[in-house]
């Protein structure tokens, strides 16, 4: 061979050995290799793949999401092969692609199949949640999370769990999961199985799955059940979360079961001794006994006895003297109290409590220390528009009425010259043990300055009186020296024509006979008619009658006659 041929042949085995290694070279790029790690950093992990020079991936992409990484140097690895070469010389390789070139094989030959994937649900997103398939995330919607609505997502976050596949777009990387459906399916199963040995009474170990303000949900094996607040223990239990926890194990006895909507309701205190059994003999009407409170409303307090046993201590029977108080302003919560029991309905699995029953009454009290007629000393604690409120001890008030209050002033007016704070005087005039009341008096400690007059002007009597005022309903009068009185305009005169009070003037004085009288008021009701028809009829005794033909003209005519002849 001439040495033109040898250079020749040399020059075609290279240019062909060039262009494989470039063909070797050009066909791993956009494609998924194995590598070795060989270097490991705080950020990232170097990995040779056969290139000429070493990639460097970050190391979070060998991480689960939530997770830390673990890798090692040795570890064969499979990544993506972005470019052979950058502009350093470094080959540009991607563990994140890698996982997700594989991930969508594997999650389109499952979709095709309609098999389950394992997931990780690691973020949350507007209207659900993303998980981590293996490399390939997925869109969880909130309404495929569980077969009820879970308000607390934080348990399942970070778990593996089987999913179903409902959409996938490779083309758009789209991937739309269900954990719902997955229940569904593994619920419809178990559920037949469960349910067609089930019966009321029955005993079974669950799960606390869910747990809600109204009670817990409890897994008994593919099947929920409700354990209601009320079912968990004999003993006020607020909220569920006080006596169990989510995952915890527990014995529950199937209460009740209805077959066509397959709802079962459980019990945990069922399965216990109940505590009412001997309540009756542990809780005797008229003992006192010590308790816890337990529960506080607007109408009362309840105090538990005994663990499972409660009674109600109604707000009438709180306190001897505060009627309108909350009940929480006397008692609160968790406080030790002494109570008596005033009855038991053991059918009804109440207990009437009394808690004022346990101290003294102050009402009897100031009953056998105070008579009626006494006087006392007192502070002014209220005023209000029907009299003052005076204290008689630090429990108990008195009531001054309006109308006792002063002799000479009547109504807001009586009310003048007393301020809250002040200490005054007063007699009983009442105590009324039923109605838990007290009367007093402030003008009772004074003699009645009108009681002479009185006895003067009584029903019948004729008396003669100034007018002191003059409106449209009648007339306002003054009768003795401090009586005041009125006339209406019908009684100011038989005549109807003679019925208007404009004939009147302030200061004019004129008789009228005394027709009521009030004892509060001190105010007389006077009437000139009721004077005119007694005139009349006095007349006609005296000076005959209209019988025995005299007209009545004559008779008043000689009856006022003989009236001026006297006064002459």
């Amino acid at each position: 061979m001439s040495q033109n041929q040898t250079a020749d042949v040399m020059s075609e085995n290279f240019a062909d050995l060039l262009a494989e290694s470039f063909a070797e070279d050009t066909s791993i790029e956009g494609s998924v290799v194995k590598g070795i790690v060989v270097g490991v950093s705080d950020d990232h992990v170097t990995i040779d793949v056969g290139l000429k020079s070493e990639g460097r991936v970050p190391k979070k992409e060998f991480a689960a999401p939530g997770q830390d990484a673990e890798i090692q140097l040795g570890d064969t690895v499979e990544v993506y092969v972005e470019r052979m070469e950058d502009r350093d010389g470094a080959a540009m390789l991607s563990r994140e692609k890698a996982r997700r070139e594989e991930a969508w094989i594997l999650l389109e030959n499952a979709f095709e199949a309609q098999e389950r994937v394992t997931g990780v649900i690691f973020g949350r997103v507007k209207g659900g949640f993303t998980v981590d398939l293996s490399g390939a995330t997925a869109f969880l919607p909130g309404s495929q999370v569980d077969i009820r609505p879970i308000h607390d997502v934080g348990p399942l976050m970070g778990t593996p769990q089987p999913f179903q596949i409902l959409k996938i777009d490779r083309r758009r990387g789209n991937i739309v999961v269900s954990r719902r459906a997955v229940l569904e399916e593994s619920r419809a199963e178990a559920r037949s199985e469960l349910v067609s040995n089930l019966q009321e009474g029955q005993v079974l170990q669950g799960v606390v799955k869910n747990i809600t303000d109204y009670g817990a949900f409890v897994d008994l094996g593919g099947v929920d059940g409700l354990l209601h607040v009320t079912d968990i223990a004999w003993k006020r239990i607020n909220h569920p979360s006080e006596a169990l926890q989510v995952g915890q194990t527990v014995d529950v006895q199937v209460i009740r079961f209805n077959s066509e909507t397959q709802r079962i309701s459980l019990g945990m205190k069922q399965l216990q001794s109940d505590p009412w059994s001997d309540a009756a003999e542990k809780f005797v009407i008229g003992a006192k006994l010590s308790g816890r409170v337990t529960n506080i409303t607007d109408y009362g307090a309840f105090v538990e006895l005994d663990e499972g046993v409660e009674g109600l201590v109604h707000v009438s029977e709180m306190s001897w003297t505060k009627k309108n108080v909350h009940p929480g302003k006397i008692v609160s919560t968790s406080q030790q109290i002494e109570v008596m029991v005033l009855d038991v309905d053991m059918v009804k699995r109440r207990i009437s409590l009394g808690l004022k029953q346990c101290t003294a009454n102050p009402w009897e009290d100031f009953e056998t220390t105070h008579q009626v007629g006494t006087v006392i000393e007192g502070e002014i604690r209220n005023i209000t528009e029907f009299g003052i409120f005076v204290g008689l001890t630090e429990d108990i008030d008195g009531l001054v009425h309006l109308s006792d209050i002063s002799w000479e002033s009547t109504g807001e007016a009586a009310l003048e010259g007393f301020n809250k704070g002040d200490k005054v005087s007063a007699k009983i005039l009442e105590i009324d043990m039923e109605k838990e009341r007290i009367s007093l008096g402030i003008k009772q400690l004074s003699d009645d300055p009108y009681a002479g007059e009185i006895d003067k002007y009584r029903k019948g009597s004729l008396v003669t009186c100034t007018i002191t005022g003059v409106n449209e309903n009648g007339l306002d009068v003054l009768v003795g020296e401090n009586l005041t009185g009125f006339i209406r305009r019908a009684d100011l005169s038989r005549e109807r024509s003679e019925q208007r009070t404009e004939r009147f003037a302030v200061d004019e004085k004129l008789d009228a006979i005394v027709t009521q009288f009030d004892k509060k008021t001190r105010g007389l009701t006077l009437s000139v008619k009721a004077r005119e028809i007694e005139e009349e009829k006095s007349a006609m005794e005296n000076f005959g009658s209209s019988d025995s033909g005299a007209s009545l003209g004559d008779i008043l005519g000689a009856a006022l006659a003989k009236k001026e002849d006297s006064s002459d």
